[in-house]
């Protein structure tokens, strides 16, 4: 493969696996060098001023977790969404090109079908059915001032203990013996 190089690559296209979806649902195509700065700004757009009920973030092959860095992203801002997750396979068509093509012929060029995991996660605010497979209830709200999960009002982080006795490193204690090495006493 050392004298060849991808000159294409195309995705099989599918239809999101989600029935009853409105036709005009965004679906956030995250792709291996989105930047998820730029995915968050336009899905949260999408969702708060443009008041969208439902959003559906895809992915395949290494961008399975970015989608779903994305997903977890969205669901702590919003809050109260409902999820349902798929994951299938796609086919992923490539094409090499030969680099030393021979003296009396054309460029030779490869055709690789690559079957990679795909995810595709549906965000809704509006209730869907629990029973389907992928289904996560919204988490629970956390009224202002309490807090019953034992994380902090800020965030998810736990508050620090004081260290104990018998979980501090102790000093490394080193042996010297005055035989030499080699001479087996």
């Amino acid at each position: 493969m050392e004298n060849f190089r991808k000159v294409r690559t195309s995705e099989e296209e599918m239809p999101l696996p989600f029935p009853d979806l409105p036709p005009d649902v965004v679906e956030m195509k995250v792709k291996e060098g989105s930047k998820i700065r730029n995915l968050m700004n336009f899905a949260m757009a999408q969702m708060e001023l443009k008041g969208r009920r439902q959003i559906v973030f895809s992915g395949c092959g290494r961008a399975v977790t970015k989608t779903i860095t994305c997903v977890e992203i969205m669901k702590r801002k919003l809050g109260g969404l409902h999820q349902v997750t798929k994951v299938r396979y796609k086919t992923v068509l490539e094409v090499w090109e030969n680099q030393d093509p021979p003296p009396d012929g054309p460029a030779q060029n490869l055709t690789v079908h690559k079957n990679v995991p795909s995810i595709c996660i549906l965000l809704s605010r509006d209730p869907v059915d629990p029973n389907q497979t992928g289904y996560q209830p919204p988490e629970p709200r956390h009224e202002a001032g309490k807090d019953t999960s034992g994380s902090s009002a800020k965030g998810l982080k736990r508050p620090l203990l004081p260290p104990r006795e018998e979980l501090l490193p102790k000093k490394l204690q080193v042996q010297v013996s005055d035989s030499p090495r080699g001479s087996g006493t």
